[in-house]
């Protein structure tokens, strides 16, 4: 692997590793393109080939990721998750969680509540992990 490409995938990864650490933040292009000092424009680009998809599908992803998990552990109403992880809008947030994760997030907490048989954790993650593949 060429220097280039080496300083390049560590600018995208420190651009991620903010996303992930600061999903609930309102992250802009403009901030992520800064974190990894390069142009809007060639930050996106290079993001979407550095990990199959642009920085703004990866950070839904993300906060949908967490949302799953309060509507699986917390008592909190959808509209709390809704904000606590980063979306400002409830029909956005539903909107999301339901064309990554192929339902809504209150048919998701009932489906997740109910007593289910004994997997091994590691198959679970795996199965309910969200794609963005579809």
């Amino acid at each position: 692997m060429s220097r280039a490409v080496e300083e390049t995938n560590r600018a995208m990864l420190r651009a991620r590793d903010a996303m992930d650490r600061e999903y609930a933040r309102p992250l802009d292009i403009p901030t992520l393109a800064r974190i990894a000092y390069v142009s809007e424009a060639h930050f996106i680009r290079t993001f979407r080939a550095t990990f199959g998809e642009t920085p703004h599908r990866y950070l839904q992803r993300r906060r949908v990721e967490r949302a799953m998990y309060l509507l699986s552990h917390a008592d909190q109403d959808v509209t709390e998750i809704c904000t606590a992880v980063g979306f400002g809008s409830l029909g956005t947030f539903s909107r999301t969680f339901r064309q990554i994760v192929g339902e809504s997030p209150t048919d998701y907490r009932r489906r997740r509540t109910m007593p289910a048989a004994p997997v091994p954790s590691c198959y679970t993650k795996a199965w309910t992990r969200p794609s963005s593949f579809g």
